[in-house]
């Protein structure tokens, strides 16, 4: 059964930390299932706050989406990304 993990970014607080994590976050996916989904295409936020951006990316089952989460490479990575914005991220399991 497929997995989704979902990232939302509120708002941005260090734009260089976000340049940065752009351009290491992508070698992460290396080695992983993973299908990207969407990345920060046109959006409208029809409930709740406004966001800057979405994305979402396919995994084949929960653990593969929390292997790839957990690796150290994308541990690394996501440190630029907790300073560079405010983000919500998720794992969901799809249908």
């Amino acid at each position: 059964m497929p997995a989704y993990a979902i990232f939302i970014r509120d708002s941005t607080l260090d734009p260089e930390e976000l340049e940065t994590y752009s351009k290491v976050a992508p070698a992460t996916l290396s080695g992983h299932p993973v299908t990207l989904r969407v990345a920060y295409g046109r959006h409208e936020v029809l409930e709740g706050p406004e966001i800057e951006g979405a994305v979402v990316l396919e995994f084949p089952t929960f653990q593969a989406a929390k292997e790839w989460y957990d690796s150290a490479a994308y541990h690394e990575a996501r440190q630029h990304r907790f300073k560079g914005a405010n983000y919500r991220a998720f794992i969901v399991q799809g249908v």
